[in-house]
């Protein structure tokens, strides 16, 4: 549709609004001067309402709102006066619908960049009186219509029908919400931006009359990409209580990938690592995407994500006036890696200058220039990438418990995880939580550990009549598994790492490999890297490969140094597997059968292939569906302790594969970061830190996750 026609058309949507020109534009004064701002090339509409009259409060919709602006601003080249940001009692319907129509319909030209965002509530409701006939929703702040028998939500149709008449094809709405609620009962780890559908209650007249009035235009001006924080009905949308602040999963993982994201990233890439991230907090949610377009999740994310700079963390937000502190803004760091982000991290301004952390909050932090000689060239907006990771050595498992336990349960397990020492927090009421203990199936005196989305961990699960304390005391080799995992997944750095490697997952077969995943992790001067891939069946965004499939890694070392190579993960009975590089020592007498195991070592420039040995190649994947999640870490310095460990844990057997189950997990994973740590040449630069913090340094390590489904 032309720009023209758009326009020509916003009469009659007024009037099926109820609205006068007169009324629509002082519908919207708050928002109204940014339409007085010169036209931009990109246009974003952000909204979010945490405090809603009728239904609970909601905790991260507001800095969902503050996640997509600093990125859109600081990552893509925004202009701040091109960013409408409408919320709490601001978004109403009304107001929403009508800045759509002002603010990105009379602004936008062919080709422009535009953003929609909302966080909040959805729903399901009826249209009219066909009970069967249920549509998507969001739910506005005003909730409730004056009338009590309709509600006055936003159909999503009816968003997308607007957005779809804009005069431009690159329109991408992110839609972090759900429609159905769950009416069973689970842990509370997580709070849901899903409300029960009305039983009785139908859509506003306005509401409805704008629906009928959509579906009967012709044509269709552009094809929106709809990013959906959940795939599939039945999923709901989460928000997590993280380090002093709530966000939603899907904004928070989303927006943090793409200020590390390169050009050449496609869409495909992009979802799979937000769904493995969300994965790794504790949620079961898969992202969705609709869209009209040919194979739309291999469209590079900069046809709708216009990046302008290099691949960063934060941006410099303020300097103090005393010209030795910065403000940052660290929306780019890993959101579980952020949690324990430790005092004297560095980051890196173009200038090659060092902020060192001092102290955080949110995802704000305060950091002292580590020269006051180049402190006059330091701007406000710069951007700064990782440098040196600070993290602590005391890191445990926070373990809330489930609100549906009665008072002496909670008593016995409180008392129980205490004496598990050195290894389990109980959450308080204002800290996240990395699992949650509770009752299975609501079934008294039968306990077991779940996600934070109430999904129970398989293998966790007891007897009927078991004691708290019995429980407890049951789940703690878990425990060590899961703190375990928690540990090698703090060292991802796929986006700051400066040591340059390329990585992909191979299925074998008889013709060729074929790539499942391909990560890479370089970031050169311009911030530059090859497209990764992530292939999947259709409908997920999860990488599969069949059952009994045989599996190989195949790493090149783009670097000039030589770098070492170990691999530990997770399947979805939450038991660990790691690679054990099972060969005969050369020394080895022809009597001696039993082998050693050796670093792996891969020489610059070169590329290595394993598992392999003469007779086979690869490893052969179980005959049942599971949720694979590895870990491959390259660093420049030998994995010594972590080899020690391996080594004492057990010994391979004639049908061993070199890929199988690790047993003493957190000793395994303890040494892996100290081996990190080991290989740091930053350490005597950082007095006083280097022994209650592990010490790593983007030049000298890789970490890769490789999350995918067998099916």
């Amino acid at each position: 549709m032309k720009r023209r026609a758009f326009l020509g058309r916003i009469g009659s949507i007024l009037a099926l609004l109820g609205l006068t020109q007169a009324e629509w534009l002082t519908l919207g004064n708050h928002y109204y001067q940014a339409l007085a701002a010169p036209n931009s090339r990109k246009l974003a509409l952000l909204i979010g309402i945490n405090q809603y009259p009728q239904s609970p409060a909601l905790g991260g919709c507001l800095t969902d709102v503050e996640l997509q602006k600093e990125l859109l601003i600081h990552r893509f080249g925004f202009a701040t006066s091109d960013i409408l940001t409408l919320t709490e009692e601001q978004a109403s319907r009304e107001f929403i619908e009508a800045a759509i129509l002002d603010h990105l319909g009379k602004q936008a030209k062919a080709d422009d960049v535009v953003i929609f965002h909302f966080s909040g509530y959805g729903s399901r409701v009826k249209l009219g009186t066909f009970p069967e006939n249920l549509q998507n929703a969001l739910i506005p702040v005003d909730e409730n219509s004056q009338n009590i028998n309709f509600v006055n939500y936003l159909l999503e149709e009816n968003l997308l029908g607007l957005l779809r008449s804009l005069p431009t094809d690159r329109v991408t709405a992110v839609l972090d919400t759900s429609y159905y609620a769950k009416s069973t009962l689970h842990p509370a780890g997580l709070r849901f931006r899903a409300r029960p559908e009305p039983s009785t209650a139908k859509l506003a007249l306005k509401e409805l009359d704008l629906f009928n009035h959509l579906q009967t235009q012709n044509s269709v001006a552009n094809n929106v990409m709809v990013i959906k924080a959940t795939s599939q009905p039945e999923q709901t949308a989460g928000e997590l209580l993280f380090s002093g602040f709530s966000a939603g999963l899907f904004t928070y993982v989303l927006t943090q990938y793409l200020w590390e994201a390169t050009p050449a990233t496609t869409i495909q890439v992009l979802l799979s690592h937000a769904s493995s991230s969300m994965y790794k907090l504790g949620s079961e949610q898969q992202p969705g995407l609709l869209s009209e377009k040919k194979n739309p999740q291999s469209v590079l994310i900069n046809e709708n994500f216009p990046i302008e700079s290099t691949t960063a963390e934060g941006v410099v937000k303020a300097k103090d006036d005393d010209g030795k502190t910065v403000q940052l803004w660290l929306g780019g760091i890993p959101p579980h890696v952020w949690q324990y982000y430790g005092v004297n991290s560095r980051l890196t301004l173009p200038t090659g200058e060092q902020l060192i952390l001092k102290s955080r909050s949110g995802l704000t932090a305060k950091a002292q220039i580590s020269s006051q000689e180049h402190s006059k060239s330091l701007q406000v907006g710069q951007l700064v990438q990782e440098s040196v990771r600070m993290l602590p050595r005391n890191i445990n498992l926070t373990v809330a418990l489930d609100s549906g336990l009665e008072r002496i349960e909670r008593v016995d397990a409180t008392s129980a995880f205490a004496a598990i020492t050195r290894m389990i927090n109980i959450a308080s009421a204002d800290q996240g939580a990395d699992y949650v203990f509770g009752k299975v199936e609501n079934v008294p005196s039968r306990y077991g550990l779940f996600s934070l989305s109430g999904e129970l961990i398989n293998n966790t699960s007891g007897e009927i009549g078991e004691a708290v304390k019995v429980a407890v005391q049951r789940l703690t080799p878990k425990f060590s598994t899961l703190l375990a995992a928690k540990l090698w997944r703090l060292t991802e750095n796929e986006g700051s790492s400066r040591l340059p490697v390329k990585a992909s997952l191979e299925m074998m077969n008889k013709i060729s490999p074929r790539v499942v995943m391909q990560r890479q992790t370089w970031r050169n001067l311009s911030g530059e890297t090859t497209t990764n891939k992530a292939f999947t069946t259709p409908g997920t965004v999860v990488p599969t490969v069949p059952v009994g499939s045989r599996m190989q890694y195949r790493v090149e070392n783009l670097s000039d140094r030589p770098i070492y190579v170990m691999l530990v993960g997770l399947n979805n009975t939450r038991s660990a597997i790691a690679f054990y590089p099972w060969q005969m020592s050369p020394e080895a007498s022809a009597s001696d059968t039993k082998p050693d195991l050796q670093e792996i070592i891969i020489p610059p420039g070169q590329i290595l292939k394993f598992p392999q040995n003469d007779t086979t190649f690869g490893w052969l994947l179980p005959t049942r569906a599971l949720f694979c999640e590895h870990q491959l870490i390259l660093s420049t310095s030998p994995f010594t302790e972590t080899l020690a460990a391996l080594v004492t844990a057990r010994y391979p057997t004639a049908d061993q594969q070199p890929i199988s189950q690790l047993v003493n997990t957190l000793e395994v994973a303890q040494a892996l970061l100290q081996d990190l740590h080991n290989g740091t040449k930053a350490k005597a630069e950082i007095n006083g830190t280097t022994t209650d913090s592990y010490v790593l340094n983007v030049n000298n390590w890789a970490s890769l996750n490789f999350s995918f489904k067998v099916v």
